[in-house]
């Protein structure tokens, strides 16, 4: 089969034709899947290069755990919650890395010049994505996943709920809740 044939089958097929060890199969299903998780994960970590890393671990766990796949969900919400464990994994040895190392002081990094040379409009635009941002990112992990599921990534409140393994009515609220979270805390 070429990569259109592999286009045009449904991801159930695809999964079905790579747990019967199709070459090909799984390769697909990564070319279809790999920027939606890319662009969740980085969401969480902020870092392109881990992203890509935890991107490739994702879909390493996930062929790992495909003969586990049930057929009847969303192969997107389950890849998405493969991936938000690998961020939390990442998390945490990310804090466990800063509690063991030492770390550049304040005032060391405060006296590293910025060299990009921007407008006006540009350095408002940088201070208000990084207000977002900030914001986003001192949010419960409870509350920003979701968020980031179906407001960033489009899933449907569904597929979110399913990735998360919560309830469609927890999603809603968790959202609900994260957005009047960031009005509160953006203005």
């Amino acid at each position: 089969m070429g990569e259109r044939d592999w286009a045009g089958l449904a991801d159930g097929d695809l999964v079905a034709l790579a747990r019967a060890g199709r070459p090909g199969a799984y390769a697909a299903i990564v070319t279809r899947h790999k920027a939606a998780l890319y662009r969740l994960i980085l969401a969480h970590v902020r870092d392109a290069d881990e992203a890509l890393d935890l991107v490739q671990e994702s879909f390493v766990a996930a062929h790992g755990a495909l003969a586990r796949f049930d057929p009847a969900r969303s192969l997107r919400a389950w890849l998405s919650g493969i991936a938000l464990n690998k961020c939390r994994d990442w998390a945490r040895r990310r804090r466990v890395r800063a509690m063991l190392s030492r770390v550049l002081p304040v005032e060391a990094a405060e006296a590293v010049a910025d060299d990009r040379v921007g407008t006006e409009a540009a350095a408002i635009e940088r201070d208000s994505l990084a207000h977002t941002l900030a914001a986003l990112d001192s949010l419960p992990e409870g509350l920003r996943s979701p968020l980031i599921l179906c407001a960033i990534e489009g899933l449907s409140q569904a597929e979110a709920a399913e990735a998360l393994g919560l309830s469609v009515k927890a999603v809603e609220l968790r959202i609900r809740r994260a957005r009047a979270a960031l009005r509160e805390k953006t203005g």
